[in-house]
């Protein structure tokens, strides 16, 4: 099968979901500075979970760069991504609403945690489409990024409840991690 159809559906859904999360943001009511200090933690949950859609999307078109066509399993593997990335919104907004609070930014992380793994799990189908000696199987190696990410949620999720911050200091170190589009599948496919 062509690989058209799936990038042009899963840049749709992305795109849809952009829009909700920035739709979800309401504006202060106030003139004055001080009306912004309460959409802060809103605003700053918005920022990381618009950054980690940019990354998903830019890795993913990197992703079917390197690839020549999908079948069924790509298929369900991808809409497994685009489902987790579909409840970002929602996280974001109980996230940001109750100003990071250990139960939403846990639940926030889950939901990155789960994204991983399925981002994991398309890379996997993918590289079982094309083979082991594939441009994209050559491009991605062992994934040490995509696997650190994975314990690094995973570790984030379990002291989100006693200590936040340090939650949201690993969300963010991720985010760092992958904000730099990953570099080998391009090297890979211009050689």
């Amino acid at each position: 099968m062509s690989k058209g159809r799936l990038e042009a559906f899963s840049d749709g859904v992305l795109a849809v979901i952009i829009t909700i999360m920035v739709l979800e943001m309401k504006a202060p009511h106030g003139l004055t500075p001080a009306a912004l200090k309460p959409v802060i933690p809103v605003f700053l949950s918005y920022v990381l979970s618009f950054l980690y859609l940019g990354i998903y999307w830019s890795n993913h078109h990197h992703l079917l760069h390197a690839t020549q066509h999908v079948n069924g399993a790509t298929l369900w593997a991808n809409l497994h991504l685009l489902f987790w990335l579909s409840l970002v919104p929602f996280t974001t907004a109980w996230m940001g609403e109750n100003g990071f609070r250990a139960l939403p930014l846990a639940l926030y992380g889950g939901v990155l945690l789960m994204a991983g793994v399925a981002y994991y799990i398309l890379t996997r189908a993918l590289i079982r489409l094309h083979g082991k000696d594939s441009t994209l199987a050559k491009s991605l190696g062992r994934d040490w990024k995509g696997k650190i990410s994975i314990v690094i949620y995973a570790a984030a999720i379990a002291v989100s409840f006693a200590h936040a911050w340090m939650a949201g200091i690993g969300y963010v170190a991720v985010a760092v991690m992958w904000l730099v589009p990953d570099r080998r599948i391009e090297r890979t496919v211009s050689h």
